[in-house]
């Protein structure tokens, strides 16, 4: 699929999700109390809808402790960004700081204009500037296809469903055994895999190499064993990959291909590499 098409896809699907989740409010109210509640639940809807799309990106980075990376603390960093953002068209995103040891990156925002990535302290440690330039370059071109802008509403929806549990007292483990495959069936619907492929083959032609890429999500997903971490597992799709084990109410959220068939579909982009480092 066309970049200019897969953007407009998501934006369509981000408007979908929003406008479908205001009308199951207003029904919800509807049901409870007919035309009076009904038209006050709208009003909620709407207003949580919007800030979804609005204040989305900001809500998950304030709830992720993330903080603004200034030019003066990385200036390679955002040099590096720049570059990538200037050879993919589209404009330099916000970058922030996670501040903590568990090597991962992710993005949010509302599209290729107005999206902002967010790097950890563990991965700026982990990576050398080749696979970090990678993984920029990934987040990148989930902007410029406008992934986030469907994303970061999914994930904000999911996390308000799961949390929505917690509203049952002692039936909160039943609510959560209900509501939890609801939310994670909203990620699967929305989210495909491909979206992935898709970043990760835009990131090699931003670089002019699959292998800085391929190299850090080997290097990742080696690291990422030796680092204990927690976080609501709905914010799965938002990395580079998926950070979370596969167990529990964790391995619902799952929406990141095999890491595994990233690198290999990655190495396919190059298939004289091995040829060039056995003459080297």
């Amino acid at each position: 699929m066309r970049t200019g098409l897969r953007a407009a896809a998501n934006v369509l699907k981000a408007l979908v999700l929003l406008g479908g989740f205001a009308a199951l409010v207003t029904a919800l109210g509807w049901w409870l109390g007919g035309l009076g509640v009904g038209a006050l639940f709208a009003l909620a809807g709407l207003l949580m809808a919007g800030t979804a799309w609005w204040y989305g990106p900001r809500i998950l980075l304030a709830s992720l402790g993330a903080r603004e990376l200034s030019l003066a603390e990385a200036p390679a960093l955002h040099t590096t960004v720049e570059r990538l953002a200037s050879t993919g068209g589209v404009t330099r995103p916000r970058l922030f700081l996670l501040p903590d040891g568990h090597p991962r990156a992710l993005a949010v925002g509302r599209g290729a204009s107005a999206a902002s990535i967010a790097v950890s302290q563990g991965l700026l440690g982990a990576l050398p500037p080749a696979e970090l330039e990678g993984v920029l370059a990934h987040e990148l071109a989930r902007g410029r296809h406008r992934d986030v802008a469907v994303e970061t509403p999914v994930v904000l929806v999911a996390g308000w469903l799961v949390e929505a549990s917690r509203i049952g007292g002692f039936l909160e483990r039943a609510l959560l055994f209900v509501l939890g495959p609801v939310a994670a069936s909203v990620v699967h619907v929305l989210l495909s895999p491909r979206r992935v492929f898709a970043a990760d083959a835009l990131a090699a032609a931003l670089c002019g190499t699959p292998h800085g890429l391929a190299d850090a999500l080997v290097r990742l997903e080696q690291a990422q064993e030796l680092v204990r971490f927690q976080a609501s597992p709905v914010t799965e799709p938002l990395y580079v990959m998926n950070p979370f084990t596969e167990e529990g109410i964790a391995a619902l959220f799952e929406t990141h291909p095999a890491i595994g068939e990233r690198v290999e579909r990655l190495r396919a982009l190059d298939p004289e590499w091995r040829e060039r480092l056995l003459a080297s």
